[in-house]
């Protein structure tokens, strides 16, 4: 791996240094350089740690924060993009002048954008406690966004001011401190891999919406440098890709120097983010945005959504736009049967502070991790992620909206439309042992379709120390379920068998 990279950042410096790159880059052949460059990059396997881990938490927080309003339904952290283009895009359909309606009755016709940063003050932050929070909510990792699509970072970098004539960063204005330093360290020493979401673009950034190559060579690649020159990320989240090919970005030179020079150049994780078109198919682990279907293959992908459909905090969200634990549990176990990851985003308040509904959820995750994260953690897909009943597979979970919402795993589960399937089992596998993942208590007996165990087979269920009696019934395995017994404390929101020992 190396050496391809090696020999790809020789042929990178011949046509890729200096104000004229893009021009040498056509003449000397530029869909066959970068065509090399990708290969290379896609060939890097995704580490091993970020496959096993499952969960993940993510974080956006910022400007934004500040107002921390837009229509249920909703991205809060696009409230600048919103306000200034009088339009809104989302489930429940909002009204377009939603934003800029609430700006002037809220703060007047004076007030900038610009001036929520000195708003943003961080002044209860502590990442510590963050980090304590994700790690009993059974979390393997986190991902803070450093820069979002305002271009407001929350470390001091001398790029976020390039053609501002105002300060844009954190240590300057607002919190007047670096937020991105104490966070690395917490996630760290609680045994957390730190991650660090990046925007390519920004919304106003005048250079950018001028298309000066300058964005590109005086903004985007010396800033992400600083980046992971000053914290050595685990994983880097690249976002706002989606407007420009690589011959704009030049992402590809830019992974060649992470994968060749920098300090984390042997273990970092990336996402698939860096150019239009290159999600799915270019860069590290695929991404999915609330959506439910899995990424087809082997790759490993991750699904990112929020507790509600925001990922800024949110005021206009009330306690039915927030989803049950028993959503989040299930979405968790159907994700994983399908070979990916959830990262669940939390909003921390402009203060530095995560909601208390946010908190109460994670901690309900992380109580159920403790009894059956064996079938979490670690684990591989199966020959099907899951067993379905008898109806129609066909959902609809949009039904015309922006987003899917989180109780279509309830509607695939414990409450169908009528006539429709459901998935009864969730499956995963791990070394000698495949894990079924009930949605809800069965009674009497569980029937476990399609399966051949071996003789001597063990089957238990997680969280109780007893051997449960099973036996074959032509080519299923009928499963003998305890008397429910309350004292065994476990956590409703799904049930895990334990089968040992399957062929």
């Amino acid at each position: 791996m190396k050496s391809k990279l090696t020999t790809l950042l020789v042929l990178l410096t011949l046509g890729v240094s200096g104000q004229n790159t893009q021009t040498e880059w056509e003449v000397q052949g530029a869909d066959d350089q970068y065509s090399k460059v990708w290969d290379a990059i896609d060939s890097r396997p995704v580490p091993q740690w970020f496959g096993n881990a499952k969960f993940g938490i993510f974080i956006h927080w910022g400007p934004y924060s500040v107002p921390a309003w837009s229509p249920a339904g909703t991205y809060t952290e696009w409230y600048q993009r919103w306000w200034y283009t009088h339009s809104i895009f989302g489930n429940n359909n909002p009204d377009q002048d939603a934003i800029p309606n609430f700006q002037k009755a809220t703060y007047g016709d004076e007030f900038s954008y610009y001036d929520f940063a000195k708003m943003f003050k961080a002044e209860l932050y502590d990442p510590t406690r963050w980090a304590n929070l994700f790690k009993r909510a059974g979390a393997k990792y986190v991902i803070l966004t450093s820069k979002h699509h305002d271009g407001f970072t929350l470390w001091p970098n001398e790029h976020a001011q390039n053609a501002r004539y105002f300060k844009w960063n954190a240590k300057e204005v607002g919190a007047k401190r670096d937020l991105i330093e104490p966070y690395m360290k917490a996630m760290r020493a609680a045994g957390l891999k730190a991650g660090l979401y990046y925007s390519l673009y920004e919304w106003y950034h005048p250079w950018y919406n001028t298309g000066s190559e300058k964005f590109i060579t005086d903004h985007y690649h010396p800033q992400f440098k600083d980046l992971v020159n000053k914290y050595a990320p685990d994983l880097i989240y690249a976002d706002g890709e989606w407007n420009n090919e690589d011959s704009y970005w030049r992402s590809g030179e830019l992974l060649t120097w992470l994968f060749h020079e920098s300090p984390c150049k042997d273990e970092v994780v990336i996402n698939d983010r860096w150019f239009k078109g290159s999600r799915h198919k270019h860069g590290g682990y695929y991404t999915t945005e609330y959506e439910t279907e899995g990424v087809e293959g082997n790759h490993p992908w991750e699904e990112i959504r929020g507790m509600g459909l925001s990922f800024g905090y949110n005021r206009a969200e009330n306690i039915e736009d927030y989803n049950s634990p028993k959503t989040l549990v299930l979405m968790l176990c159907d994700l994983v049967s399908m070979g990916g990851n959830l990262c669940l985003n939390v909003g921390p308040s402009a203060d530095g502070l995560i909601p208390v509904i946010m908190q109460e959820r994670l901690l309900q995750m992380g109580e159920w991790l403790n009894v059956n994260g064996e079938a979490i953690y670690d684990t591989k897909k199966w020959e099907r992620s899951c067993q379905w009943s008898a109806g129609n597979r066909e959902f609809d979970f949009k039904k015309g909206k922006a987003y899917v919402e989180g109780d279509y795993i309830l509607e695939q589960t414990i409450a169908p439309e009528p006539g429709m399937a459901v998935k009864e089992m969730f499956f995963t596998q791990k070394r000698k042992a495949v894990y079924a993942i009930l949605p809800k208590w069965p009674g009497g007996s569980v029937v476990i379709k399609d399966i051949n165990p071996k003789n001597g087979t063990q089957i238990t269920l997680l969280g109780v120390n007893s051997i449960l009696t099973w036996q074959r019934n032509g080519s299923d395995v009928v499963v003998q379920m305890p008397s429910y017994d309350p004292a065994w404390q476990l956590v409703d929101y799904a049930y895990v068998l334990k089968i040992l020992e399957v062929n």
